[in-house]
């Protein structure tokens, strides 16, 4: 038992070499947070469901602690820390490296401070301009809406230091242990939610996201000081490379700003209409993210140190191989996945939300704007790869100026069609895949020009994969309609469940045999490491390294 243990412990701190495996890792992991995000999701309806104003409001106040995590840590850090400190690495100067991220650890703790004492004292009036509609219907969200959010910005404190240890583990090609945090910070939710509504109603899941945002770091710091992770607090911003860290990270940060402006004024606009319709827009948002987080973030974010280490080196060709296989395999899993999403949406959203305190109008509703956010999860995907193309090629300019106009092309639309044409949020997804399937075009298109991919090898592929895709989803529907019509009883979960499984496997059959039948390259890559993963318990029980070389990281 103890040498499966200590071999386990091996495992964990492992490098994933390449980007497949790295992916895999990362995914399997994201897989298990985003279950556990859904459970969590399913908890709060279940709890909640039956007080659907009270949902709108928890909802609404977290959009900006989310907003916060999103333009102040988790992206600007992914994208513009890794290659700074990767260049450390290939140098193998460590004390240089770990100078660099005490450095950004403390700007990024100051930034929150300032950020945390504002949000504190000025959130009664936050409040009205995060759900404008909530609080004119119901006076009483205000202070509600007002207290969450004061109890939601405390948790930012951990993820400050958490995701920046996450660069570091990340570019020392350690994926495994940052992808684990995830599933930590849900289980921390999660058990404040069953613990501790009884004593706290709503602001159980709140007190959850701090408990959860300590688990993430708790997790990772133990592999982080193994590694050699030094902190030492200071404000060394004259250093270049923190300047050039800086440089990267403001473009990010106005475009992820940007973006959560506009996720800002959706629910605004949402709290507009019925009630329920913040959940219905959320828990669609929620799922549609799912194969994106699964997949193409996983394959993105495993790409970035290899993309940003073949760039660095002038190994061009390479840096371009990697980027088209990453793009095809991102397609290869999120097209049949957004096919899914689209046709089996109503037994989707029942599945996983559909507790007996939800509303059926609400089920109803949240399932149709999935399908509209359907029409662009694969541009959104894309897009992640594509952003992090240009960060390893350090133009961090290019995305945010595409960003900026597509983001104004997403709130221009989505203004028009509440209030002026005064149509259903359906339309707020509608707007939101239109302007993401735009900002894809834009930045393929761009990268196109800096790196000249080759045009045969990078849309022949797509293209037999969206014509495949469109089989799959008539092979998806078919199965569908018959056996909710003919075979099963779907007011009933266990119906339900056989009827969502038995299609899904079906339209997953037809698509894989549509694969290998047009000889699509991905799916025998995918076939290959399919069979190192069955492989995969027995290096639990082998010999490993114990020591974890950070002196030298691979090339």
């Amino acid at each position: 038992m103890f040498y499966f243990l200590k071999n386990g412990a091996n495992f964990l701190k492992r490098r994933q070499e390449d980007v497949l495996s790295a992916a895999f890792v990362i995914a399997f992991s994201v897989a298990l947070s985003r279950i556990l995000g859904l459970v969590r999701y399913r908890l709060l309806a279940s709890y909640f469901g039956d007080n659907i104003q009270l949902l709108d409001s928890f909802i609404a106040a977290s959009i900006l602690p989310e907003a916060i995590f999103e333009v102040l840590i988790f992206g600007t850090i992914a994208l513009a820390f890794i290659p700074v400190f990767s260049q450390y690495l290939s140098r193998e100067k460590l004390e240089k490296a770990w100078r660099l991220s005490s450095t950004m650890i403390t700007l990024g703790l100051f930034a929150f401070a300032v950020l945390a004492i504002l949000i504190l004292a000025l959130a009664n009036f936050i409040a009205p301009i995060i759900a404008p509609g909530l609080i004119s219907k119901d006076p009483l969200a205000l202070p509600l809406i007002a207290r969450l959010l004061r109890i939601m910005i405390l948790a930012q404190f951990f993820f400050v230091i958490s995701i920046f240890l996450t660069g570091v583990l990340q570019s020392f090609q350690r994926f495994l242990v940052p992808a684990l945090a995830s599933v930590f910070y849900n289980i921390g939710i999660i058990l404040s939610i069953i613990f501790l509504v009884p004593v706290f109603g709503i602001y159980a899941p709140a007190i959850g996201m701090i408990l959860g945002a300590l688990l993430h770091l708790v997790i990772q710091l133990p592999l982080a000081l193994s590694l050699g992770f030094k902190f030492r607090p200071n404000l060394d911003i004259g250093n270049k490379d923190v300047r050039q860290t800086i440089a990267l990270m403001w473009p990010r940060s106005i475009a992820l700003g940007l973006i959560r402006i506009s996720d800002m004024i959706n629910i605004a606009l949402a709290s507009i209409a019925t009630v329920g319709s913040i959940v219905a827009f959320n828990f669609a948002q929620v799922l549609q993210y799912v194969p994106a987080a699964l997949f193409a973030a996983s394959i993105a974010q495993a790409a970035l140190p290899s993309l940003s280490i073949e760039f660095n080196a002038k190994r061009y060709e390479q840096f371009k191989k990697i980027f088209m296989q990453s793009l095809h395999q991102i397609l290869f899993l999120i097209l049949p996945a957004a096919a899914i999403l689209a046709i089996l949406r109503i037994p989707a959203v029942r599945l996983v939300f559909g507790a007996r305190e939800f509303p059926w109008e609400t089920t109803v509703l949240t399932g149709r704007v999935l399908i509209a956010f359907s029409i662009g999860i694969a541009a959104q995907a894309t897009s992640l790869l594509l952003t992090r193309g240009f960060y390893a090629v350090k133009d961090s300019i290019t995305p945010v100026k595409i960003n900026v106009l597509t983001v104004v092309f997403n709130i221009a639309l989505s203004l028009i069609f509440i209030l002026i044409l005064k149509l259903s949020i359906i339309y707020l997804a509608i707007a939101y895949s239109t302007a993401n399937i735009i900002n894809a075009i834009l930045l393929l298109y761009l990268l196109d020009r800096k790196v000249s991919f080759n045009k045969t090898e990078l849309f022949l592929p797509v293209f037999k994969m969206l014509v495949i895709s469109l089989i799959t989803a008539v092979f998806l529907y078919i199965p569908m309609k018959l056996l909710d019509q003919l075979v099963f009883d779907t007011t009933r979960t266990i119906g339900l469940l056989l009827l969502t499984g038995i299609a899904t496997l079906v339209g997953l059959l037809v698509y894989i045999f549509l694969s290998w039948l047009l000889k699509v390259e991905q799916v025998f890559i995918f076939y290959n490491f399919a069979k190192r993963v069955i492989l995969l318990p027995s290096k639990l029980v082998s010999p490993a390294p114990t020591s974890i070389d950070a002196q030298q990281p691979n090339p």
